[in-house]
């Protein structure tokens, strides 16, 4: 009777002290958090290659990256010695996207290059400028003077209009393409003799040329004073300049992303603050 006794005790002691110990251990479990030991992941950044002029295209780039850093973006921005190459680097996949050009420069291009090319959104304008280190005013504009154009198809049609809306000549009807040469010209009153040269070699030739119709970024890298034009361009240009993808990349969360850091309203104010007359925000 007694050794049952005890053996039934025994049993019973043994059942709680497992029991407790059960409770113990899940206490024990549910007080440790569960991530506890492990590292936390960083968060996973991507890098955006985008091929740009250097003014103010880089410049505004290079304002947008603490931005763009914040939502994970790393931008890198590319600068080539020739801006030409930049949709070539595009087309073969050096960069992700690029900011230099305009709408009637791609179009004039993009064809005969075979570019599958998109515009995800405008940036700003440059307006084009008579720009002469001898004249004064429009006036001043002498008979057989030389004047200085760029020659790539899209920005001589520029130069060639410019001069057409201030009176100084005029091209034939019916040029649609934004293409146009000085055998366009159907009147040219004070025979002006026009000199097709590198857009980035205009400055430089000044001193040999009467005047001569210069793009803002040029300038600017030529460190020339934009207020110093003679005339330019209205506000109403069709020359914004744009980013340019590779044709199904405009879906991309980073390119997304980029398009709404540059036409942000402090994008806006840094380059009114920045550039003045020279550049004209396009959004």
């Amino acid at each position: 009777m007694v050794k049952k006794g005890l053996g039934v005790l025994f049993a019973v002691f043994v059942g709680a002290s497992v029991l407790v110990a059960g409770c113990g251990s899940s206490s024990s479990t549910q007080a440790q958090p569960s991530n506890q030991g492990q590292a936390t992941e960083p968060k996973k950044e991507v890098t955006l290659k985008i091929g740009a002029a250097p003014v103010p295209h880089a410049e505004i780039l290079e304002f947008i990256k603490p931005k763009l850093k914040e939502e994970g973006i790393n931008l890198d921005v590319v600068i080539l010695d020739d801006e030409g190459q930049l949709n070539p680097a595009l087309k073969d996949n050096q960069i992700d996207a690029n900011y230099f050009q305009h709408v009637p420069y791609l179009d004039s291009v993009k064809t005969e290059k075979g570019f599958d090319f998109v515009v995800t959104t405008k940036v700003h304008v440059e307006p084009i400028g008579f720009y002469s280190d001898k004249l004064k005013s429009k006036d001043d504009i002498k008979e057989g003077a030389k004047i200085g154009i760029p020659n790539n198809p899209s920005n001589e049609f520029r130069a060639l209009t410019l001069l057409q809306e201030q009176g100084l000549i005029k091209l034939k009807d019916g040029l649609t393409t934004y293409e146009a040469t000085p055998k366009d010209i159907v009147e040219n009153p004070k025979k002006l003799e026009f000199i097709e040269a590198e857009a980035a070699t205009l400055p430089r030739a000044l001193p040999d040329l009467d005047g001569a119709v210069i793009n803002t970024n040029v300038v600017l890298e030529a460190k020339i004073d934009p207020n110093s034009a003679l005339f330019r361009e209205g506000a109403n240009s069709p020359y914004a300049n744009v980013i340019v993808v590779r044709k199904g990349d405009e879906n991309r969360d980073e390119i997304k992303k980029l398009d709404a850091a540059l036409t942000a309203p402090e994008v806006k104010k840094f380059i009114e603050d920045k550039y003045g007359v020279a550049v004209v925000p396009a959004f």
